[in-house]
Order: C-alpha cells, then sequence, then structure tokens
C-alpha cells in the first residue's frame, strides 16, 4: 500500500508538478495492474507508458460501469485492490441519480482523505484555535465525516450536530462560540433564515467562515451572497465527491475560483460527445484521475461536472489549475425545457437574485412531447408572495428565455434540507 504524501508539498513549476503526477501514477497502475480485478482487465490490453504517453490512451470510466460491477460483484464490486480484510472505512454516494455507490477505504486512503482535507482547512485560513461546527447527520454518505476527523487531527475543536434541530443547533452555535461552520448552502440558508425567526444575530457571533459542498450553490454568486449576508461570514466552496475524494477547495484570495488538488489528482477536460480534449478555458466535463486512493483507485473517470479549466492565472506560474466561477452543472441534471437546456444551477442563479424568496422547488413535467416548467417559491417573511412570483417569471424570461410558470406557495410548504437539496420534481 502506498505511504500517503502530504497534498500542500510545493512545486517550482509546472513541469515539476506533472512530473510527480506521472510518478504517481506509475506506482498506482503498477499496484492496481496487478492486484484490482476491475481495474486489471481494463488495463489488460493497452499499452500506456506512465511518464510520457497521453492520458487518452487510457480508458475512461463511467459511473454505469461502475453501478455495473457493484451489481454483477455485490455488494462492494470488483474495484478493490486488496482483500476485504484490509478495508475499515464504509461510506456510500447520496443516491440523488440512481442506487447509490458504496465505497470503502483502508486506513491508509482514509488517511490520505484526511490529509486532503487539512489542505482544504489550511486554504481558508482555519487556524488551530478555530471551532469547527458540523452541522448534519453521520450517516454512511460520506459527507463531512473526513473533514471532521482532519480537523480534529489538526487540533481543532470539532462539535458534532447531528439529531438537533435547526433551531437547538443555533442555540450551540453560539453558546460555544464556534468560528467556523461546515455544512451545506442549502442548510447555509436554511440556518440563517431560522436564525432571523428566532431573532437572533449570526453576524455578531464568532462565526467567520464557512465551508460549504455537495451543492454548486457555494460558487452562485446570489446564493453565496446571501448565505454571507445572513451569517456576516465569508463562504468557501469545496467540491468533491464520494467515489473519487475531495478534490477542489478555494483559498482566501480568490472568491468564486475552486483550485484543483493537482497533487493528488490528474484532471483533464474532455468534450463530453467526442472524448476529446478542449483547450485551456473551455468548457467541458471534468475528468480526474485520484492518486492517493489506490485501495479503490478510479482513473479517467467522467465526473459530469460542466467546468473551464485553465492553468492560466496560477500565482507563479506553478500554482494548481483553476475553475473559475465553479461547477457549470452535471450533465445528468440537465433539464430541456421547451427546446432550452438548462441546468438548475442557473436557474438557482436567477431565483437567488430576486428579493423575498426564502426556498423553492423545480417541477418538470411533460406536455406535447416536450418538458414544462413550473416553479414554486416560498415567499421570505413579510414578502408579497405574488410579487415575488412575478419577479422570478420576468428574471427567467429575461435571463434564461423561457417562459415558467411561477407561484408563490404558503410559508413552511416547502422542504428544507441538511444535506444535498433535491429541488427538482419530476410530474408525469
Amino acid at each position: 500500500m502506498p505511504a500517503v504524501t502530504h497534498p500542500a508539498e510545493p512545486f517550482t513549476s509546472r513541469e515539476a508538478l506533472v512530473r510527480h503526477q506521472r510518478a504517481r501514477l506509475a506506482e498506482m497502475l503498477a499496484e492496481v495492474g496487478a492486484r484490482n480485478p476491475f481495474q486489471r482487465a481494463r488495463l489488460l490490453s493497452v499499452k500506456f507508458d506512465s511518464l510520457s504517453d497521453p492520458l487518452s490512451r487510457l480508458p475512461l470510466t463511467t459511473r454505469a460501469e461502475l453501478e455495473a460491477d457493484q451489481a454483477a460483484h455485490p455488494p462492494f464490486g470488483s474495484n478493490l485492490t486488496y482483500p476485504l480484510s484490509a478495508y475499515s472505512r464504509y461510506h456510500q454516494t447520496s443516491g440523488s441519480r440512481g442506487a447509490p455507490l458504496r465505497w470503502l477505504d483502508t486506513a491508509e486512503s482514509w488517511a490520505w482523505w484526511r490529509r486532503c482535507w487539512q489542505y482544504i482547512f489550511r486554504a481558508a485560513g482555519v487556524l488551530p484555535a478555530d471551532r469547527i461546527v458540523f452541522p448534519f447527520s453521520f450517516g454512511p454518505f460520506v459527507g463531512f465525516w473526513s473533514a471532521f476527523e482532519a480537523a480534529a487531527e489538526l487540533g481543532n475543536l470539532c462539535l458534532p450536530a447531528g439529531g438537533m434541530t435547526t433551531s437547538a443547533r443555533l442555540q450551540y452555535i453560539l453558546d460555544i462560540g464556534v468560528t467556523v461552520v461546515c455544512c451545506t448552502p442549502t442548510y447555509a440558508l436554511r440556518m440563517g433564515e431560522r436564525a432571523q425567526e428566532m431573532g437572533l444575530s449570526l453576524a455578531a457571533s464568532p462565526v467567520r467562515a464557512l465551508i460549504v459542498a455537495g451543492e454548486p450553490g457555494g460558487s452562485i454568486p446570489a446564493t453565496r451572497r446571501r448565505i454571507e449576508e445572513l451569517w456576516g461570514a465569508r463562504v468557501f466552496d469545496h467540491v468533491g465527491m464520494t467515489e473519487v475524494g475531495p478534490w477542489g477547495f478555494e483559498t482566501t484570495d480568490e472568491p468564486g475560483v475552486i483550485q484543483v488538488m493537482e497533487s493528488e489528482f490528474i484532471a483533464e477536460v474532455i468534450d463530453p460527445g467526442s472524448g476529446a480534449a478542449v483547450a485551456d478555458g473551455e468548457e467541458g466535463e471534468l475528468v480526474l484521475t485520484n492518486l492517493g486512493r489506490w485501495c479503490s483507485p478510479l482513473i479517467r473517470y467522467r465526473t459530469g461536472d460542466r467546468v473551464r479549466l485553465t492553468q492560466h492565472g496560477a500565482r507563479g506560474g506553478a500554482g494548481f489549475s483553476r475553475i473559475v466561477g465553479g461547477l457549470a452543472g452535471r450533465m445528468d441534471d440537465l433539464l430541456f425545457i421547451r427546446g432550452n437546456n438548462v441546468f438548475p444551477s442557473a436557474l438557482e442563479a436567477v431565483i437567488r437574485e430576486v428579493a423575498g424568496v426564502a426556498e423553492y422547488r423545480l417541477r418538470v413535467r411533460r406536455r406535447d412531447a416536450m418538458d414544462e416548467l413550473a416553479i414554486d417559491v416560498e415567499p421570505a417573511d413579510g414578502a408579497d408572495g405574488a410579487a415575488v412570483a412575478r419577479c422570478v417569471a420576468s428574471a427567467v424570461r429575461d435571463r434564461l428565455h423561457f417562459t415558467a410558470e411561477v407561484k408563490a406557495v404558503a410559508a413552511g410548504t416547502l422542504p428544507r434540507f441538511e444535506m444535498k437539496a433535491q429541488r427538482v420534481v419530476r410530474e408525469g
């Protein structure tokens, strides 16, 4: 099994970073090609020089292939490099896109997860004296499990907040003097909303940073702005996947820019139709190879995330590649509304800019062989629901160039979420 490297090691040049990646890749391919049934079958007929050949010689990996493998080899699939007795951690994907994928980690790969998260904390300016709260229930979804253990290893006071109401969590945060909150963007909004209802001032609390993940909201300007207004604190976006690991982070000096942790991941962007590489800065689908999780590796994994990745603008020319504007959306989330392609994240960006929206839901229904969109908006306390609905309808028409039916619903009608919000509902 590999020794866990520190993801924060400096690189003097882009060439040095690439040499590091290729050396790690060579070691990993040698290990998993000999021991991992899933990867061995995929690599057997591939002639690939890890130090010089283009990555495109290696096959892409899709979620559908992982699902089929786990169905054929239940319960964990065959993408396991070591005997089951070597694995000590179990997590699974949220299941928001079908059956959850089950994922196992060894002690070594879990240490890799923690070190990646420690880099994320440092990039967000988290100090050992910070008190960090994790306001969600600790189930099999990986969520912030690794973040909690990484922060504890750094010496932070880590505060679990599962099994509590939102009101109780807020009082807990204030009573203990929490300075950093880790949660989803949706739940950051919910806590801010509930604090207003309780007459609590989060802006007057010691909380100075929120590290958000699980949804694109942290990179959506209107959502980000609303969270920061409610909390009087800086939002730091983080991106990762259960099956890949924690791969992206935001720093203190570049709001809205996600850096790819390229010491631990090789990132590519491809045209989702042809699979060919796109030019630097052009939009395409993000493909990741994780280099530190040899026990259950993913090689050239199609994440489904639409991004614009660039190597330009990195400080000193040796920094990590950057995604400006965060994730544009997920390929499998794309909606086709009356001939228009639109991501739910684009709708969120428009809806959150309208004053007076507390929560919303997107209802997609089939009519005359085409999808139509209806939007339910729950007005904030004191807002005129009919006026808010008219403003949302106008904003969607003006910004996204199609008409949606928008109606206001009564306060408390729409669900609130602790983890990933599920705001898209298909009817019929």
